[in-house]
């Protein structure tokens, strides 16, 4: 962290006042020593960042005091989590240590405190052996960990990174794509899990502004353009509603919701159409203020209302009121065709279901005495703490495994008796056996569906109702990992293979010691030399090659024993295998003129290549990513792949960018989808990209069906500008509707 001079004067006043307009917004709230223990953090954490500063240059004290406001504020959590959070850096980054929290603030606080505090020395270039694989999966693990003790941590977590996302402008452009793939790869998704949706859109809005700030602003644009016209649509469909409702009886109030632009932008990629034909940017609000008893019947109401006065689309009503989502989320969803016959999504809620559809998990909490909300999280708790039960040695294994517990989309199906599950869309029927009890996955050899016998990778659909037949001998099978998706499952699956596994190690580790012992040397001073020469990662590992007759007790004879050691012969020694080493570009010899620049020197010192994955083009923002066997490889900061292997593999990145002058080809394949005229559709692309454009076509091929065409087209380019234009000039085309770049799985 920047080390600075001391908090001046005028800056301490200005610290103070954000401090004491923190302390009247909380004081309704504090009960007993809450009060003096705020005063305390404050002191405390104020006179450990003396000299530390941010990035901006501002006195470092104003982040965990302005964390501290949005845990209040935004996320609605009380006065515990409000000191902690003012307390929340002080172990990682200066001399305070544990301890001292323990004992002036007590255990609890304590407790969060630790859980806020990262892991160190997960990482080190001097003792690459010692190192784990990817640090960040472990902090991630040990902060995701506490969710089953205390959730505060993991929400002034999300309050830390909000305002570490809001102010990241400061930081370098490396520093902030790693920041940006962290926050998509989990804190985005956990933010939804948690029903804080306000953050998770602006967490989503700031990664896109960052990895692809073209199209952010594209967008951004396209919605500030069309904003008027909007706000005239909304009032006027409004109009006709509201003395309807008055007559209703009770109060209500509208809002209109704008779609996020990284959500309009996901909407765009995926639909494959342009931004002026996507129906749900905005949805309109219609909130009841009504007491909760009469909450369900009073949102029909409003819903008969909408659908007299407007055409419904039937298949595009969604009912969370009866069925509210895994997270909490209440609400009343439907489509109708407004005015001049566009689609318009009308939401309707109670005031309640508004503020937990806002702040999520923490306002939840305020409304537990309402009997259809009682541990709404409790389930998926209880799933996080069956994921963490089943100790996983690998951190990347678990940060997977409690991925899959953040869907976003869900399904609802039932049991034998008619009770209801909620699963992830895609899952299937094993993952089903596993939700409704360990011992009922392991041991299942037939699922039906519907009564119909089907396979146990069957993907199930709302409504489905399961029957699962079971068997004592059954055990899960390494091809069961390949038919399931939830997290439970695959760690419950892992964890009955990894005890198999163990099991016959045992007998390969009997086999070993007895040769050992035949040899006439101790095994512990022995067995790392044997794992190290035949290239195994764990004694584990070794013990159940023995045990599968992969590796034959007879291959120690390339050993001999000298002073009680096991010692390579002479004969043999031409044969080790090299350690393996901590990830390094390999470099070459020679240097050429390159097109990329990695950490400012040129790229062609090491053995490189263009990510077949998004194959970027000069001009485009990229970052290096070191393979563990195939060297540097150069990934477009928007990549798909681009959130996972920062995320979790951050020391792996390199900071790289395109040199001034390239004299280089690109390949960039273009998906083009248009109305079928019938005549001149092929003469009009080609056309337009080799005549008059003067590009390259590798391949071309174009496929019509009933009026609607596909044209996959691979150009070759010299940079992002001349891709640009290529694509200007399609949209141009008459009968085109969209235009947009394929990347390879």
């Amino acid at each position: 962290m920047p080390q600075g001079l001391s908090i001046n004067s005028d800056e301490r006043k200005e610290i103070n006042k954000v401090y004491q307009k923190l302390v009247r917004k909380i004081k309704p709230k504090l009960k007993g020593n809450d009060a003096e223990l705020l005063k305390k953090a404050y002191q405390l954490a104020i006179k450990a960042h003396d000299r530390q500063r941010r990035k901006s240059g501002e006195p470092y004290i104003l982040h965990p005091l302005e964390v501290a406001r949005i845990c209040f504020d935004e996320i609605g959590l009380g006065p515990t989590a409000v000191i902690s959070a003012i307390l929340h850096d002080v172990v990682e980054d200066t001399e305070v240590t544990q301890e001292d929290i323990n004992a002036l603030f007590g255990i609890k606080i304590g407790r969060i405190v630790d859980g806020l505090t990262k892991l160190d020395g997960l990482y080190n270039v001097e003792t690459p052996e010692d190192n784990v694989e990817s640090p960040q999966a472990e902090n991630f693990k040990k902060v995701l960990s506490t969710l089953v003790d205390d959730v505060r941590v993991v929400l002034i977590k999300m309050a830390d990174r909000v305002h570490n996302m809001r102010t990241i402008d400061a930081m370098p452009r490396q520093k902030q794509l790693k920041i940006a793939a962290e926050t998509s790869y989990i804190y985005a998704p956990l933010a939804h899990r948690l029903g804080l949706y306000q953050l998770k859109t602006e967490f989503e809005d700031i990664c896109m502004k960052i990895t692809d700030p073209e199209l952010y602003h594209e967008i951004a644009l396209q919605l500030k353009e069309s904003e008027a016209d909007r706000t005239k649509f909304i009032r006027n469909f409004l109009k006709p509603l509201k003395s309807k409702i008055t007559d209703l009886g009770f109060p209500f109030r509208t809002a209109a919701r704008i779609k996020a632009v990284s959500s309009i932008s996901n909407k765009i990629k995926k639909k494959k159409v342009p931004f002026d034909e996507i129906y749900d940017i905005f949805a309109v609000r219609l909130i009841v203020d009504v007491d909760i008893e009469f909450e369900k019947n009073s949102c029909w109401q409003v819903y008969s209302v909408i659908t007299d006065t407007y055409t419904p689309i039937p298949e595009r009503l969604k009912d969370w009121i009866t069925t509210p989502k895994g997270n909490g989320y209440e609400s009343l969803h439907t489509t109708v065709i407004g005015p001049k016959g566009k689609f318009v999504e009308v939401q309707i809620r109670s005031e309640r279901m508004n503020d937990i559809a806002e702040r999520g998990f923490a306002a939840h909490w305020k409304y537990k005495e309402v009997k259809s909300n009682e541990n709404v999280y409790d389930k998926w708790l209880n799933n996080i703490r069956e994921i963490l039960d089943a100790n996983h040695s690998d951190a990347l294994e678990f940060i997977n495994d409690f991925k899959t517990n953040l869907f976003s989309e869900e399904i609802y199906v039932f049991t034998p008796n008619g009770d209801m599950r909620i699963l992830p869309k895609g899952a299937t029927a094993l993952d089903f056996a596993f939700e409704i009890h360990t011992d009922l996955g392991y041991r299942a050899v037939a699922l039906k569906v519907n009564n119909k016998l089907v396979p146990m990778g069957y993907k199930l659909s709302n409504g489905d109702q399961i029957h699962v037949t079971t068997a004592k001998h059954q055990k899960p099978k390494e091809d069961w990992l390949k038919m399931v998706v939830t997290g439970k499952a695959r760690s419950k699956i892992r964890s009955s293979m990894k005890e198999e596994r163990r099991q016959k190690g045992l007998l390969g580790k009997e086999a070993l010691m007895r040769k050992l012992k035949n040899m006439k040397v101790d095994f512990e001073e022995n067995i790392d030399t044997l794992v190290k020469h035949f290239g195994f990662t764990s004694r584990p590992d070794l013990y159940y090659a023995i045990s599968t007759e992969a590796m034959k007790v007879s291959e120690l004879k390339v050993f001999e024993v000298e002073a009680n050691k096991l010692v390579l012969k002479e004969s043999e020694k031409g044969d080790i295998a090299p350690k393996d080493e901590p990830v390094k570009a390999k470099v070459k010899t020679q240097s050429n003129r390159s097109k990329i620049l990695v950490n400012g020197e040129s790229a062609d010192q090491y053995e490189f290549n263009l990510a077949r994955c998004c194959n970027p083009v000069h001009g485009e923002g990229i970052f290096g990513y070191l393979t563990a066997t195939t060297g540097l490889k150069i990934h477009r900061t928007n990549c798909k792949n681009a959130t996972h292997l920062m995320a979790n593999y951050g020391y792996r990145i390199l900071k790289a960018e395109w040199a001034d002058h390239v004299s280089s080809n690109f390949t960039v394949d273009l998906l083009i989808i248009g109305s079928d005229t019938g005549v001149g559709v092929i003469q009009a692309i080609t056309s337009t990209i080799s005549d008059k454009l003067g590009i390259n076509i590798r391949s071309f091929n174009i496929e019509g069906n009933e009026g609607y065409f596909e044209a996959r087209v691979s150009l070759i380019v010299i940079n992002k500008d001349q891709l640009n234009v290529v694509i200007k000039e399609m949209k141009a085309l008459e009968n085109v509707t969209n235009v947009s770049r394929i990347d390879k799985s």
